[in-house]
């Protein structure tokens, strides 16, 4: 079973408030969750010479230039909020605390 600190510390990692009258709710639903994904360890599957390997295959599409370089370029960068010259600013989401 979580506890609330854990539901906490999740809801802090993922950047969401979680309010002291919604913690009960989070750690049920979060409960709920490892429950539901808990059941694939009740899955019987094939091991060591049993299991089968299957063929590898690319999937992508062939190199290529499939429109000249930089067509877009310029008109995605004209809707995005900031800029500093040919730079884009984003906010900063990794910090060292």
């Amino acid at each position: 079973m979580a506890s609330a600190e854990e539901v906490k510390k999740l809801a802090s990692l993922a950047r969401v408030s979680v309010t002291e009258e919604e913690l009960p709710t989070f750690v049920k639903e979060f409960d709920a969750i490892l429950a539901y994904v808990g059941q694939l360890e009740a899955l019987d599957l094939p091991t060591g010479a049993q299991a089968e390997v299957p063929a590898l295959r690319n999937v992508m599409r062939l190199d290529g230039e499939p429109h000249a370089a930089g067509l877009y370029t310029e008109k995605l960068a004209e809707q995005f909020p900031l800029r500093e010259g040919d730079a884009l600013v984003v906010k900063q989401v990794i910090t060292h605390e």
